[in-house]
């Protein structure tokens, strides 16, 4: 029998989904945290036990299903940047295509019918409108966008076929750090915007590149929509819950609806951190769209969420008081 409070989090020492855990464990939940470790931090699984282990060894994933008897999946796990999966594609297929394939074959066989997959914007590619709907057409341009895809598909396959239930959540730009516990973002090489403009703020680097200066929007800059680390962790509770009551499956943008440009979230961080943040205008990057940001409204309609920490400034100065306690 599954123990509808125990909760698998692959890549549950990663970033997003060690706030997941924290969420879980508030709601009741006990997380497991499930994870090769190859980018998360063990220091980041405080909430409930830690398995090491890949999502592509089916033994391994075995073994832990055996062991918990979770009654759900919160999948994490996956290679995640956009640049490395144009360089490097199979290992972005093999990871997070083979990897979530295998995890569906376990949840299977072991009975754990409810699932809520961490996707993203990337699969709208370069949308024809700056507000994405669930609804946009998702035609991805990197690997990494394709991954994601591909496994939104097969997960909604398993759920016409075998019963299975599913949240895909599709969010945009993952930002801030917990404002209690210390955990928060922490990548090698740190490839998002506002912990490299932190990383400024804070001396460790000389300047931030502004990758193009003459887009069609309010400065030149690229406009972005960034959702707190936290209310991306509450809103995939809160599709456990939507799943848990019987939801149909379902795809969920993830954001806060408005967009920042790259020069709004540089004197943002000025503001928040006090400190000059010295930037230089580089070239356009390939593929980049002038604006992105979400219409998350049937996320609010259909699951009750609502971001809690909205406003850009909030979202720096969570940020920034985890990169300044954190243990480099």
């Amino acid at each position: 029998m599954n123990d509808v409070r125990t909760i698998l989090v692959t890549g549950g020492a990663g970033y997003i989904g060690s706030h997941a855990c924290a969420a879980l464990a508030q709601a009741g939940y006990v997380p497991v945290a499930y994870d090769n470790l190859s980018t998360g931090h063990r220091e980041s699984v405080r909430w409930g036990p830690l398995e090491v282990g890949d999502i592509g060894d089916p033994a391994r994933l075995g073994e832990v299903f055996l062991k918990y008897r979770p009654g759900a999946i919160l999948h994490f796990a996956a290679k995640a940047y956009v640049g490395e999966s144009m360089e490097h594609p199979r290992k972005y297929y093999r990871n997070n295509v083979a990897g979530t394939i295998a995890l569906l074959e376990a949840a299977l066989v072991h009975e754990a019918r409810h699932f809520v997959f961490s996707s993203s914007c990337a699969t709208y590619g370069l949308p024809p409108s700056a507000q994405v709907t669930e609804a946009t057409p998702q035609v991805p341009i990197s690997p990494y966008g394709a991954t994601k895809l591909f496994c939104e598909r097969m997960i909604l396959d398993f759920c016409r076929a075998y019963g299975m239930s599913a949240a895909l959540l599709r969010y945009f730009n993952a930002a801030g750090a917990h404002p209690t516990e210390p955990i928060g973002e922490s990548h090698d090489p740190e490839p998002h915007l506002i912990p490299c403009i932190l990383d400024v703020a804070a001396g460790r680097t000389p300047e931030a590149r502004v990758h193009g200066g003459d887009h069609p929007t309010v400065d030149g800059s690229c406009v972005r929509d960034y959702v707190h680390v936290c209310d991306l962790a509450d809103a995939h509770v809160l599709a456990l819950q939507y799943l848990e009551r019987g939801g149909a499956p379902d795809a969920f943008n993830l954001g806060n609806g408005q967009g920042f440009s790259v020069l709004q979230v540089i004197d943002a961080a000025s503001r928040v951190t006090g400190r000059d943040i010295p930037y230089r205008i580089c070239e356009r990057r390939a593929g980049d769209p002038a604006a992105v940001y979400a219409d998350a409204g049937k996320a609010v309609s259909r699951l009750g969420w609502r971001p809690r920490f909205a406003d850009l400034d909030a979202i720096i100065r969570h940020a920034w008081h985890w990169h300044q306690h954190r243990d480099w």
